[in-house]
């Protein structure tokens, strides 16, 4: 998979609605919400251009029901996928446009991660604008090279998780 880092796109989040609608389609009840996450959601913030979707069910089990339908739909089921607790799915092979990251509405801890850092990119656009210079960077540096991309990014992102974090819970 070739990374490319491109300037934001207005259509992203068309994109992330449409998608939505087709999940909210498939899972009706089982469905607590979802949101657009990640790079593609923040305005202005250089991004892959691939939408994250961050789903809340209300069992992280009974959504192995649903794996013919989310292929479906052109979805990979990939399984927790390195986080436990998580169901993660992927579209698009090596041209993906789609991630969903699935979790039960308790998984307070990687659920408001999620949020917070969406949020406070959205609230600092200069943060924003420097992660999206990082990642258009790395994305030059290893355009190969997924594991290096995601190292580049890793000690940036845990440092302004934390930023969020703390920011999130005192402008609730």
């Amino acid at each position: 998979m070739k990374i490319t880092v491109v300037e934001h796109h207005p259509e992203w989040k068309e994109a992330y609605l449409k998608e939505e609608r087709d999940i909210q389609n498939i899972l009706h009840s089982e469905l607590v919400n979802s949101f657009h996450v990640g790079s593609t959601s923040v305005p202005g913030l250089k991004a892959k251009p691939i939408i994250d979707i961050l789903l809340v069910v209300r069992d992280i089990n009974a959504l192995d029901q649903y794996s013919v339908q989310f292929e479906h739909l052109g979805y990979e089921v990939m399984g927790e996928f390195g986080i436990r607790g998580r169901r993660y799915f992927r579209k698009g092979g090596d041209n993906r446009t789609h991630h969903i990251h699935a979790f039960q509405y308790d998984h307070i801890q990687e659920i408001e991660r999620h949020l917070a850092f969406r949020d406070y990119l959205c609230h600092h656009p200069e943060i924003a604008k420097e992660y999206g210079e990082l990642k258009d960077e790395l994305a030059k540096k290893y355009p190969n090279d997924i594991e290096s991309y995601g190292d580049g990014k890793d000690d940036f992102v845990k440092k302004v998780e934390k930023q969020a974090l703390i920011w999130h819970w005192t402008h609730r």
